[in-house]
């Protein structure tokens, strides 16, 4: 069986840290994969905001998500404090992707919790179309502003 391996950039713009909820956990006593995605859009949320934007507002497009790639490496559970690092790269004309690490503390040492890859694409909701990256927004991303 091919496994999905996520190759992470080397250095990430932003970090924030997130408490695990019960809501969190699944039967099997652990962070379920659905909750995984939630937690990412939560990071995405916050990395967003710390350029100014939203999902539905930057600059002048919104954003809508063309795919997304999970590469489970531990578990988390109830109480664990997740630490939730992202970066955006892989630019083109309509998006971009970002990747989202996950780590825990445990003792004096981080472990990879898990990798995560979303595809973003720039779209008008209104027009329900595919719209161009504005060029500003590639900029504040990129950490070229």
């Amino acid at each position: 069986m091919e496994r999905v391996k996520i190759k992470l950039p080397e250095h990430f713009q932003f970090s924030t840290e997130i408490d695990i909820r019960i809501t969190d956990i699944n039967y099997g006593g652990h962070v379920g994969n659905d909750a995984f995605l939630a937690l990412a859009h939560e990071a995405r949320t916050r990395f967003l905001a710390s350029f100014g934007y939203t999902e539905l507002s930057m600059e002048e497009v919104s954003l809508i998500m063309a795919d997304a790639a999970i590469e489970f490496k531990k578990e988390l559970f109830h109480g664990d404090k997740v630490i939730l690092s992202v970066v955006a790269d892989g630019f083109d004309k309509y998006g971009f992707d970002l990747f989202y690490l996950f780590e825990k503390q445990v003792n004096s040492e981080k472990l990879v919790v898990a990798k995560i890859k979303t595809g973003m694409l720039c779209y008008n909701y209104h027009e329900k179309k595919l719209a161009l990256l504005p060029a500003g927004v590639k900029e504040k991303l990129s950490g070229n502003a």
